[in-house]
């Protein structure tokens, strides 16, 4: 699992491959991940846009904007967490995801918060020695 905490809210990912969904012949591996996102603070905060980069094994990357998660623009009061699952497919058998989230605090005060960096590894990809 990957963790970080900005602001006291932390962002937890635990990513794992889907085998049933990869057609690695056909260079398609697929992930999910599974976010926890746990608002440790005082004040209320709301998950308002995500954005994404994903890199793959040869080093391109594309980056993902929308607003909130799953459809959703949860609302987190002091102790309160929100999980969700999505996913992830590449055309390479390894890669790695990080972004942020930007939250709107109580008074209207708009912040990002960190997604911490995750790799991407399928039982696909061989590791290369230096």
């Amino acid at each position: 699992m990957y963790s970080h905490t900005t602001r006291d809210i932390t962002v937890t990912v635990r990513p794992f491959f889907l085998e049933e969904q990869s057609a690695p012949d056909e260079g398609r591996y697929v992930w999910a991940y599974r976010i926890r996102i746990e608002n440790l603070g005082l004040s209320t905060v709301q998950l308002l846009n995500r954005h994404w980069i994903i890199t793959d094994a040869t080093g391109c990357s594309q980056e993902v904007r929308g607003s909130g998660v799953i459809g959703a623009q949860p609302v987190l009061r002091p102790g309160e967490s929100f999980e969700y699952t999505s996913g992830a497919p590449l055309t390479t058998p390894s890669g790695i995801m990080h972004g942020s989230y930007e939250m709107e605090g109580e008074g209207g005060e708009r912040f990002e918060i960190v997604i911490p960096a995750f790799s991407l590894d399928s039982p696909h990809d061989r590791p290369s020695l230096n």
